[in-house]
């Protein structure tokens, strides 16, 4: 069996991915740790432990932070409360691009991360 196990994903702050991924998101805070050289390693997710992000600076400053999947949606957050999470992302700032809408695989919205990068919301049909 081969499963995904982290994904890196570029931010421009750490400490300020950590708090829209923990705080806003709500996921966990798997990994943060500082190592020779400076170099700091930092992995967030949902909790149950699937796949994690680990959030990394870009090396250069015509990385595509915010602009990794080009303009499409890269990243589908599913939840089984769809109203409650809406609402916290709501309660915290979150952009979103529309209103939530119903369609046959489920309620979605699509918002964004603090670089621009587009996500969708979704809850599937029970």
């Amino acid at each position: 069996m081969l499963r995904i196990q982290d994904v890196t994903y570029l931010v421009r702050d750490l400490d300020e991915a950590i708090g829209f991924f923990v705080d806003v998101l709500g996921f966990e805070l798997r990994q943060d740790d500082t190592f020779d050289g400076g170099w700091r390693r930092v992995v967030v997710g949902p909790g149950g432990g699937d796949t994690g992000l680990v959030l990394t600076l870009p090396s250069g400053d015509d990385a595509p932070v915010g602009r990794q999947a080009g303009d499409t949606v890269a990243f589908f957050l599913e939840t089984d409360d769809f109203t409650t999470q809406y609402a916290r992302m709501r309660d915290h700032g979150v952009r979103f691009r529309e209103e939530p809408r119903y369609e046959s695989y489920g309620t979605v919205v699509v918002f964004e991360d603090p670089y621009g990068m587009p996500w969708d919301l979704i809850q599937p049909p029970r």
